[in-house]
């Protein structure tokens, strides 16, 4: 620990800390524009100056680290007038007219920090010549006349998502934000995450569905989850009058630490699907506005005879967007209550079902946290697509090559990930267990094993060249992954939809060969699908839907986007009961219709795909007719005489986990 004094306050802070973070240790306030929390120094506004004791000059206090002994001035006429300067360049050299900038008011942190100075003109003459305004981007629009050149947004490109996209061109007051060479943005690499406009300090960048909806302090900030796929980032969602202006990434959250994908920030903003708010049951041919009570007692006289049938009762099928006490529920109903021999997800298991057998047959979890990617020096992706699922898993291995992380990519398919490989590996289609023995058996003949294996190498390499792996392929794979101190392996659906668990247990030999899987320690990360693809395989919700004359489907759809495949099976159902958020073809078919919540208005647990049990909040209220998915179940399963109880956590955690499952 080192002692100092910060405007006459006494701290101690470990060694290594720098001024800035000292300060605000302390409840200490320090202007900044170009510094952000997530991101690396800059230092570049200088607006952090300090005066310490034994320096002739002001210094940068974000850069600055801690001395034995040092004494701090944080804030006096000089270093006042040294930033009251600062801004005064800052704003003379572009323009910032605030009156009509998108941010004037209390959301930008240049005009802010003027006011803290009471700054109300800047003395020096403007001096701005035009910059041009990109709007090619689909989500969000640069303005260059705005632009501090902070260089926030160029680092948050690299550092967050690993995209590397923007840039700056010329020097001095001719520097220009750009794109990858100069292209447009919307023609540019550019993969939408909007980092950069989460952390903009002023309107240079800023998202088009949100702007002049209304400042800071008039939106509501709900810190919640999102629920595009199973990684499970913590998002902020802001809302106005009961409206969803914005969402961003939840800088704090465990999993992504402030890391967002377009899936999580943009693409719920752009929903325009007919949303669903009354009951409707068909009369004579069509659909027609009902009662609940008219709708509900018409599907409990459908359902009641059919009843403990085993064969050609009820099917049941529910989304695995739903939270974990509605997908209980759906079970305690269906499976348990109405004996039904067909109750299952969407998802059908796909993502899930092999890996979970094997971690049944196993008698134990095999998975790691996505937290073993920070620590990597080599990950391996076998059989998935970071890129078009997952895509924050994806930023984290992205972010990591340019420190020295090697990437193999295997996939018989193209891969987005091909490009930035230093090893591709293209089995044919069926042979990866081959070729996964094949890349085990060289790392044993070359002597890089960290655990014992029964392989014969000879055999196993012979295998591998048969179907198409050259010998040189897998001596470089081989010294690739073996050579690794820290590997980490991501699976994908291209593993656990093979028709067996071999694929998968030739995976779990090569982590352990390589020292990826111990018996305390695993670097094993498979990525599964929905938000809550985790909660639905503890539940056992993960069989294949294969109707065979059932008599009625009751499809708990929630906001879940429907698919051709779903819709082509349910045509020919005698009686087809849909709980879903918006109207859709499936809806369309349905006898009877119960409207039910989104995403931003439902809550409760999702397990991600590391295994945390996280809990996500409603952030906007349903429409006034329109009742939670748990609501809708618990008033079916009354009317049925079915029993149903609140232990949905206990029965979670009942099955062997691929993943220890740790409420987070």
């Amino acid at each position: 620990m080192v002692s100092l004094t910060i405007d006459g306050k006494k701290i101690e802070v470990p060694l290594g800390t720098s001024v800035l973070q000292a300060a605000r240790m302390s409840d200490i306030f320090i202007p900044t524009l170009c510094e952000h929390p997530r991101l690396s120094l800059y230092s570049g506004c200088r607006l952090c100056f300090v005066e310490i004791d034994g320096f002739r000059t002001l210094q940068p206090s974000c850069t600055m680290p801690v001395a034995p002994n040092m004494v701090i001035r944080t804030d006096n006429d000089r270093i006042r007038a040294a930033r009251k300067f600062i801004l005064t360049m800052i704003f003379s050299e572009r323009n910032h007219f605030c009156p009509f900038c998108v941010v004037s008011g209390g959301d930008c942190e240049l005009q802010n920090e003027a006011y803290k100075l009471d700054m109300t003109h800047w003395p020096l003459a403007p001096n701005w010549k035009k910059y041009p305004v990109d709007a090619t981007q689909k989500y969000y629009v640069m303005d260059h006349n705005r632009c501090i050149l902070c260089r926030r947004c160029v680092r948050a490109c690299a550092e967050m998502s690993g995209n590397f996209t923007l840039a700056f061109e010329e020097r001095g007051a001719n520097s220009l934000l750009i794109a990858d060479i100069g292209v447009p943005l919307g023609d540019s690499s550019c993969v939408s995450c909007g980092s950069c406009v989460q952390v903009c300090p002023t309107g240079a960048i800023i998202d088009r569905v949100s702007a002049y909806r209304g400042r800071e302090t008039q939106l509501e900030r709900h810190k919640t989850l999102c629920i595009g796929c199973s990684v499970g980032c913590g998002v902020d969602v802001l809302t106005r009058d009961n409206h969803l202006v914005r969402i961003e990434s939840n800088w704090d959250a465990p999993v992504n630490r402030g890391v967002l994908c377009k899936l999580g920030r943009f693409i719920p903003l752009e929903e325009d699907r007919q949303r669903l708010v009354t009951p409707m049951v068909r009369k004579n041919g069509s659909l027609q506005v009902a009662t609940w009570d008219e709708a509900l007692d018409l599907v409990a006289s459908k359902l009641k005879p059919l009843i403990g049938k085993k064969d050609k009762g009820i099917a049941a099928l529910v989304s695995t967007r739903l939270p974990a006490e509605t997908l209980y529920l759906f079970k305690k109903i269906f499976a348990d209550g109405a004996q039904s021999d067909l109750v299952t997800s969407i998802e059908e298991g796909q993502p899930t079902a092999l890996p979970a057998n094997l971690a049944e047959e196993m008698q134990k979890p095999f998975e790691g946290s996505l937290d073993v990617i920070h620590q990597a020096d080599c990950v391996v992706l076998i059989g998935t697509n970071l890129v078009d699922n997952h895509e924050v898993a994806g930023f984290f291995v992205k972010r990591s090559l340019p420190n020295g992380v090697k990437l193999v990519v295997i996939d018989p398919n193209d891969n987005p990930m091909d490009n930035l490989a230093d090893l591709v590996l293209k089995p044919a289609k069926g042979n990866d267990i081959e070729l996964l023995q094949g890349i085990s058996a060289t790392i044993l003949k070359q002597g890089h094993a960290k655990g014992k294996s029964a392989l014969n190498s000879e055999k196993c390499i012979e295998a591998a060249r048969k179907v198409g792996i050259s010998v040189d392929k897998l001596v470089e794979a081989g010294n690739l992954i073996g050579s690794a101190l820290k590997p980490v392996f991501i699976y994908g659906k291209g593993v656990t939809t093979q028709n067996s668990s071999s694929v998968l247990k030739a995976l779990l030999e090569l982590a352990e060969i390589t020292g990826a899987l111990t018996k305390d320690y695993s670097a094993v990360i498979g990525t599964k699908g929905e938000a809550n693809s985790m909660a639905a395989v503890q539940y056992k919700l993960d069989k294949p839907f294969i109707l065979n004359g059932h008599q009625a489907v009751c499809l708990t759809l929630g906001d879940h986007n429907t698919s051709p495949r779903l819709l082509e099976r349910l045509t020919k159902v005698p009686f087809l009961v849909v709980q879903a958020s918006y109207a859709s073809q499936i809806t369309a078919q349905a006898d009877v219709i119960l409207p039910v919540e989104t995403w931003s208005e439902q809550e409760g647990h999702y397990v991600n795909l590391d295994g945390r049990l996280q809990k996500a909040i409603k952030s906007l209220r349903a429409p006034e007719d329109v009742l939670s998915n748990e609501t809708v179940l618990k008033s079916l399963a009354s009317r049925l005489g079915l029993k149903v109880d609140n232990k949905w956590k206990e029965q979670l955690l009942e099955r062997i986990p691929t993943v220890a499952i740790v409420e987070s």
